[in-house]
């Protein structure tokens, strides 16, 4: 199994439970762990590579359980044309935490003729590089696939068993190389829940970062506080100075019998 870094495995969780708002559906992206021998993940393990020198061993899934009419948008990256055949979509039952690895070479038969699995073959006229396709289960337990050229929508099959969390099924299959996963989406009838990004990792530069971030911050407080003790200080001065001078010259008025009033305004600029 071709494997990515570790501080790219860091990157996806098995079970996303993140959500950035009502509307958000959470972070989609390929399972970090079950994965295929000759594939590769990338970008936050939504590039999946699988080695063209074969045309098997391509299996990927979500990152999280998918809901019903929940379309995931996948797009094609790159062909070859040393095989025939392309891309097989699908759901699953079975979370792919649960597996075994290494992974079965294919989906058709190895997944397909196994209880929990539900898989078909996607056209490649639907299948070109660049080509964005969208796959769903409906409520009624049917798969659907449509792409951003045609939007001709068609089912895929039928049977689907809603009882349980279903995971979406990706076989990097023949032609099909690599896949990017754009994410999801939901309609209701008034709105439409997306997924997220994934949260990116903190890199160790980032977390340097953040210490001299706090380093900072923490002196400009102490900093602030001196000179807030220091301008109390002063500020105290200033009112003792200014209370005394204001209590001899009403001294000085009473003495002299003079309205103090105005004397006040003027030199206090008291309105």
């Amino acid at each position: 199994m071709v494997k990515q870094s570790s501080s790219q495995t860091s990157v996806a969780v098995t079970e996303q439970t993140h959500k950035c708002s009502s509307s958000c559906l959470g972070p989609l992206t390929f399972h970090n762990r079950a994965v295929g021998d000759m594939v590769r993940l990338s970008q936050g393990c939504r590039l999946a590579e699988r080695n063209d020198t074969t045309f098997k061993n391509g299996l990927v899934f979500s990152s999280r359980p998918l809901k019903a009419q929940e379309k995931v948008r996948l797009r094609v990256e790159r062909d070859s044309h040393r095989w025939q055949g392309t891309v097989r979509l699908g759901f699953t039952n079975v979370p792919p935490s649960a597996r075994s690895l290494p992974l079965p070479c294919l989906a058709i038969p190895d997944l397909s003729d196994s209880p929990g699995h539900w898989m078909a073959p996607v056209h490649e006229s639907y299948c070109q590089p660049g080509s964005v396709l969208e796959f769903w289960v409906s409520g009624g337990g049917s798969v659907y696939v449509t792409n951003d050229r045609s939007r001709r929508q068609k089912k895929l099959l039928s049977g689907v068993d809603l009882s349980k969390p279903l995971w979406a099924v990706i076989d990097i299959y023949g032609q099909t190389c690599s896949v990017f996963l754009l994410g999801s989406e939901k309609k209701a009838l008034i709105s439409t829940s997306r997924s997220c990004p994934a949260p990116e990792p903190l890199t160790s530069s980032d977390i340097d970062n953040i210490h001299s971030w706090i380093s900072t911050v923490s002196k400009l407080c102490e900093d602030s506080e001196d000179r807030v003790s220091d301008l109390d200080r002063d500020v105290t001065a200033d009112k003792h100075w200014g209370l005394k001078r204001m209590i001899g010259m009403r001294k000085l008025l009473v003495h002299f019998s003079v309205p103090s009033i105005d004397i006040f305004r003027d030199e206090f600029h008291f309105y």
